[in-house]
């Protein structure tokens, strides 16, 4: 029977372990002196032999003729455990069997003493799946687990871990697979295979794999099914990135800014059955090769396309800013966030791609009106100044004066009336304090800018700008951020009261905010009402 290459050609010992010395000689070292661990955590992306070294270590542990830290490979512990036959080493796929109730059954058989070996080895691959209740019954076993069980936990999502499993396991983190590895070790399984690899195909297959040796390995095996002599066209082929022009068609009318152009080519794609979810994450990937080939001068090796395709990115790329292609990134990445709440994938991926296309919208990332918004914005004002010119011809204002003389008198408040009638100044070093205060918590010092204040006695009355935040503020625990700068800088704290600039009546004399701002302006501090 046809056995899978990254099956065949799975490591067996750790010398056979591609780009992860920091980890199997380490390993080695702890099996060769006896000094292992109860419980290891392998973490990493997919493809990096995060299971292979666990199930290798598994076996070197209780293997019976060790050979320098690693298994034998010959011994009938070692034999058994390669044919997947050991009932001492119990491999468990957490994504399956995540419930409490599995890991109590994990639980009930650690008590049990080996059959054939010294160790029984749980080895829990995608650890990360676990539920919140089995991971609370695993901590216990973990902890104090029996001297003849080790655990060795695997997952490519190491923040989904409670940090309370991770403080209990010897940490290995897998790094990805350098490229040069990878075609090294292709070129040698091609070699054994009798197939022929051409180099080009094997660096293409080993940027494509991302880091990972069994995503080389699978993809060799699709290219090999093609033809015994694998070439780029083949590999090109067999990965299904030929014949994406598509995706270079819609780039380039995005960088020509023809949204019809490339909504048609959605369009056409849409009849196809394209997923427009993939299609979206297809250009994302491509405008960041674009990125990468305006950003640098050399940059085919971190560029994963064929030798046209990048010589069409670098026209694209000589069409755009660098500007216009940082927002198209973030234009893309919100438009795929967006893609799971949305009604409509098409709607959504017209509503970018239009949005990609629109030059308003390049012209205002870089810091620019376009001439039409500030034109009509223009006209609007000059509208505005006409009308209240011809209010004030027809006595317009003389009928607004009448109308608020026969309004109630505004009660001030009584706080702010009585500092006024006696006050101790206001604080001319307070731009100082607010730049000390934006240090310690920013959204306090924005909040504070523009504002002005007085002291008088144990009272630090504020005015403030904006009256956004100001409820929030005296809600919070803002004051003892502003007192503890006081504190540094008057050697005492002060019961802070705010109050809001905004709402002061700009042309009432009597309004104690007005008088307070009015007593700042003669200390040489300017305070703008903005209403």
């Amino acid at each position: 029977m046809y056995q899978a290459l990254y099956r065949k050609w799975r490591p067996m010992s750790f010398d056979d372990v591609v780009s992860q010395p920091h980890i199997t000689t380490t390993l080695k070292n702890q099996i060769k002196t006896g000094k292992t661990a109860h419980a290891y955590l392998f973490t990493g992306s997919r493809g990096t032999g995060k299971t292979t070294c666990a199930r290798i270590f598994a076996k070197a542990v209780n293997c019976e003729n060790l050979h320098d830290g690693e298994p034998c490979l010959d011994c009938r512990i070692c034999k058994a455990a390669d044919n997947g036959t050991l009932a001492d080493i119990i491999e468990i796929d957490a994504a399956s069997n995540s419930k409490v109730d599995d890991i109590r059954e994990l639980r009930e058989g650690v008590v049990y003493t080996p059959e054939m070996c010294k160790y029984k080895v749980y080895i829990i691959d995608e650890v990360h799946m676990l539920s919140a209740g089995a991971f609370n019954a695993l901590l216990k076993t973990m902890e104090e687990p029996p001297e003849h069980v080790k655990f060795i936990l695997a997952t490519t999502e190491i923040h989904k871990v409670p940090a309370t499993i991770v403080s209990r396991c010897q940490h290995f983190d897998f790094h990805r697979i350098r490229t040069e590895d990878i075609v090294d070790r292709l070129s040698f399984i091609a070699s054994q295979e009798g197939f022929t690899l051409e180099k080009d195909a094997a660096e293409m297959i080993a940027r494509l794999s991302d880091g990972g040796m069994r995503d080389a390995l699978s993809l060799l095996d699709q290219c090999v099914a093609f033809d015994d002599h694998i070439t780029l066209d083949v590999v090109s082929g067999a990965s299904g990135i030929a014949g994406r022009d598509y995706l270079f068609d819609i780039l380039d009318s995005i960088a020509d800014k023809d949204a019809a152009s490339a909504l048609k080519v959605v369009d056409k794609l849409y009849g196809m059955s394209k997923d427009l979810k993939v299609l979206a994450g297809e250009l994302l990937v491509q405008m960041r090769n674009v990125m990468l080939v305006k950003t640098i001068d050399d940059c085919s090796d971190l560029v994963i396309c064929l030798p046209d395709e990048f010589e069409r990115l670098k026209t694209i790329a000589g069409k755009l800013k660098i500007e216009e292609i940082l927002r198209d990134i973030s234009v893309l990445q919100e438009c795929s966030e967006r893609f799971a709440r949305c009604t409509s994938k098409r709607i959504e991926l017209e509503m970018t791609i239009v949005k990609l296309c629109s030059s308003a919208a390049v012209s205002r990332t870089r810091g620019e009106e376009p001439k039409a918004v500030q034109n009509a914005e223009s006209s609007a004002l000059l509208k505005r100044i006409a009308s209240l010119e011809e209010r004030l011809s027809k006595g317009a204002a003389a009928v607004s004066v009448q109308a608020e003389a026969a309004e109630p008198k505004k009660e001030y408040d009584p706080e702010l009336t009585v500092l006024n009638q006696n006050n101790d100044g206001p604080v001319k070093q307070w731009n100082d304090i607010i730049d000390k205060i934006r240090e310690k918590i920013p959204a306090v010092g924005s909040f504070l800018k523009g504002s002005v204040a007085f002291i008088k006695g144990k009272e630090l009355y504020l005015i403030v700008q904006s009256d956004i935040y100001l409820k929030k503020f005296k809600a919070s625990q803002d004051a003892s951020v502003i007192n503890e700068v006081l504190m540094q800088t008057y050697g005492q704290t002060f019961n802070i009261k705010v109050k809001s600039a905004k709402k002061a009546a700009p042309d009432d004399a009597e309004d104690p905010t007005n008088q307070l701002l009015a007593k700042a302006k003669e200390n040489g501090i300017e305070v703008e009402i903005k209403n």
